[in-house]
Parts: C-alpha cells; structure tokens; sequence
C-alpha cells in the first residue's frame, strides 16, 4: 500500500493538514510528522543547538519541537519503519509564490524530502482569510500525488502547488515568479520603551510575467511549479570560470 508522510510549518494540529490526512487515509497509509507549534518562515532551517524533541500523539502521529526539516529528518531516519513513497507539505494557509519560497517551511520540508530522493509536494492555499476551506486544495494534491505515483518526478525535483481561493478549475505548470513584493518594517515601542518591527510584504502587481506562479494564481488557477535542488547558474559557470586564474594568482605576488 502506498504510503504518504505528511507534514507541514503550521503545526500538527492544523486544519490544512488534517484535511489533507482524511482525503489521503482512503487510499494511503498516511503518517503525520508536525512541527508541535507554528514555524512559518523557517525555510529548510535545521535545529543544531537544542535536543529535537519528538512526541507520539497517537498511532503513526508525531509531533516535533523543532522545524518542518526537522520533522522530514527525524521522520525518515528514526520514526518510519520505511521509507514512504511520497513526502507532502501542507496545506498552508497562506500562498507560497515567486521569492518566499526561499523563506517557506512548507517548501523547506518538501525541500528536505527531495534532497532525500522522495517525490516530494508542497501545498498551499492562497487566501488571508481566517476562516478558509482546505477541501479543494486536499483533492488538488491527491490529485497530483496519483499522477506522480504513476508517472514519477525527475529525481530531487519538488512540485511546489499553490490553489487560489476562488479556483475556476484551470491548472498551469508555472515558472517562479521573480519579485514582485516589497519588504515592510511596522515599528513600535513596548510598554518598557524597547523598539520592535513587524515584518510584512507590500505587493506590486506590475509587470507580473503570464506564465508565472503569480500570473496563475491572479487569474484563478492552480499553479504548480516544479522547482529543482540545484541553484547553480550554469551560464555563469561557464562565462566567470577564467576568473580562477587571476584569483589564485592574486596571492603569488
């Protein structure tokens, strides 16, 4: 039987991901290995100075005092009796397009389960909303779990998949959007007169290219992008390698 690990940065507790453990029980052996408390914008960080500490919460359900890698680490090497055929994040409640991909835990632990060679899928639901329902996104990723499980995905590649809210049916496989928010710092004073910031994004819809992830998502569809583990630019590889040369030989004189 096919057998799914679930996980994702909002906790174990989480209504995205709970509705995902549901559609995925009816043809899956679903594990669940969660972060205890919320780590949104942890990316793929790993917890290096402090014991990861690991509580069953029921059978096959674990929740982690660390990260979303740290849940896909601790998962694979000592809590599963197998390794799973699929590693699935999410769903988050928050979209997760073009540059915050670097920042996202949801992509970080299908990022870590990739660098496992596990097919590997990151699922959001793109809405700010407080109240939201996780159901077409859940069938969005059984339904991109059954196509993987049958087609299979290049080796350390992830599908990063994002569902709008509403959703007009359409699907687009999607480059990443380059950047197209602005950072934004809210400043304060505490009640002892401490200064504190609160981080935020202001988005730019201009110049928004047609066959990105923000692109999709504008116009209502499904976007799903498939994002490899290898960053290097190839070009510059190339282009720069003579610079070698002149560095080492910057320390003979």
């Amino acid at each position: 039987m096919t057998h799914i690990l679930l996980t994702n940065d909002d906790g174990y507790q989480a209504e995205g991901l709970r509705t995902l453990a549901k559609v995925f029980e009816s043809f899956a052996t679903v594990s669940i290995v969660a972060p205890s408390l919320e780590r949104s914008g942890a990316a793929q960080s790993l917890t290096l100075r402090q014991p990861i500490v690991c509580n069953q919460i029921g059978e096959r359900e674990w929740a982690i005092d660390g990260t979303p890698a740290d849940c896909v680490i601790v998962a694979l090497h000592r809590l599963l009796p197998e390794k799973p055929d699929l590693v699935i994040s999410g769903i988050n409640h928050g979209a997760n397009l073009g540059e915050n991909v670097y920042y996202s835990g949801t992509v970080g632990a299908a990022r870590e389960g990739a660098l496992h060679h596990i097919p590997s899928v990151a699922m959001s639901l793109c809405s700010k909303k407080s109240e939201v329902r996780f159901e077409n996104s859940a069938r969005v990723a059984k339904a991109a779990a059954e196509m993987i499980l049958k087609e299979g995905l290049p080796d350390q590649v992830l599908l990063n998949v994002n569902v709008p809210e509403p959703w007009n049916g359409e699907v687009r496989f999607t480059r990443q959007s380059q950047k197209i928010t602005r950072n934004q710092l809210s400043e304060g004073k505490d009640p002892r007169g401490r200064s504190y910031f609160w981080l935020f994004e202001q988005r730019i819809d201009k110049d928004v290219e047609p066959d990105t992830d923000y692109a999709a998502i504008f116009s209502g569809a499904v976007s799903i992008t498939p994002l490899h583990l290898d960053p290097t630019h190839t070009e510059s590889l190339n282009h720069l390698s003579h610079w070698g040369k002149q560095i080492a030989g910057a320390f003979r004189k």
